[in-house]
């Protein structure tokens, strides 16, 4: 990925440009998901950790039948 930006901006090399929105993409999911699996844990308040924790799972795809 970082070959690929360099290209990208540096060389204006344009021909992987999906594949760069791809990559960012899934690193903003990733770095989302970390954010509200750490609020799940630490919120200052149950309320706040449960709607937290319920977002992440949401989001991970995990089915209700699966959550306690």
């Amino acid at each position: 990925m970082f070959v690929l930006l360099i290209h990208y901006h540096l060389m204006e090399d344009d021909s992987n440009v999906d594949e760069i929105r791809v990559g960012l993409e899934k690193k903003l999911d990733a770095m989302v998901l970390r954010e509200l699996y750490g609020k799940s844990k630490t919120a200052p308040t149950e309320e706040e950790r449960e709607k937290a924790r319920q977002e992440y799972l949401d989001r991970r795809g995990i089915p209700d039948r699966f959550r306690w």
